[in-house]
């Protein structure tokens, strides 16, 4: 199918982008790569009547690490860039594990880190990681900037907290240490994760002194899972402490059934992974 018919901007100025999206008779849309809106487009699942391209916008396409040592994404920052990015491969390798996951290399070459955070698909690799990573997220509208974390910018299914009106300028990951690991189960490699499991641990002496494990694949957002999380931290990340933390999983994970597995499937699998990235990550923090 083609897309319906549209009309084009590419504005120049973070201001003009908003004043484009404040036209609610054409039901502005904003496209970067590009990687799922135009898929939509030629399926008529979405039938916006101006799409608004970003990537001509001054400092968009930056990505730095400022002097609080925090990584700072912005909105038209390519997948591929980010995840080979010397920086972000040293201080964040989660990150840049996670991305390695996405489709193909042509999908990562024109995709947006910003772009697939606000689409927000619940198997998305990157909405996982945001949380894990405890991302904030700043937003511009017609009221100014706004600053939202990552627990609070997912909403549901393909929803985030910004508003139609409003641009996801650039996402900021605090600096993180410690072990770290990004497990996930797909039929194929790049399709869509059934399940996937992101964990990171800290360590002071013999024992875990924080720990944070997000899942993918198993609601309509980004799973965190605190019991999981209790019952690592104080452990030497044994087999005991395995156990507690895939027992906690079970008990908490609430997937749905779908055409691609059973709730009970995603259940077991998303146990499985945990164990393996506990594994993982508690060996990357020696």
């Amino acid at each position: 199918m083609k897309p319906t018919p549209f009309d084009y901007c590419a504005p120049r100025s973070v201001p003009e982008a908003l004043a484009l999206l404040a036209d609610e008779d054409r039901d502005p849309k904003v496209v970067a790569g590009g990687q799922s809106l135009i898929p939509m487009l030629s399926m008529r699942l979405a039938r916006p009547g101006l799409l608004v391209d970003i990537t001509r916008i001054p400092g968009l396409g930056t990505l730095s690490v400022d002097a609080a040592g925090a990584l700072r994404v912005g909105a038209a920052v390519r997948q591929c860039d980010a995840a080979a990015d010397p920086r972000v491969r040293e201080g964040w390798p989660l990150l840049a594990a996670a991305i390695g996951h996405i489709g193909h290399p042509q999908i990562r070459a024109r995709g947006t880190v910003c772009g697939s955070l606000v689409h927000h698909d619940p198997a998305a690799e990157l909405p996982t990681a945001a949380v894990a990573l405890d991302a904030r997220f700043v937003i511009a509208g017609p009221a100014g900037e706004r600053t939202v974390l990552a627990e609070e910018f997912f909403v549901a299914t393909f929803q985030t907290a910004v508003e139609p009106d409003e641009l996801l300028t650039e996402v900021v990951f605090p600096a993180r240490r410690g072990g770290w690991a990004f497990e996930e189960l797909a039929r194929r490699h790049g399709d869509f994760a059934t399940v996937g499991v992101a964990v990171l641990l800290e360590r002071t002496g013999d024992a875990v002194s924080a720990a944070r494990v997000v899942l993918c694949g198993v609601g309509p957002t980004p799973v965190r899972l605190p019991a999981a999380e209790a019952a690592l931290t104080g452990t030497d990340a044994g087999p005991a402490a395995l156990d507690a933390a895939r027992e906690a999983a079970l008990a908490h994970l609430d997937p749905s059934d779908d055409v691609h597995a059973t709730a009970a499937y995603r259940r077991e699998a998303a146990a499985h992974l945990l164990v393996r990235a506990c594994t993982t990550a508690w060996e990357r923090t020696r």
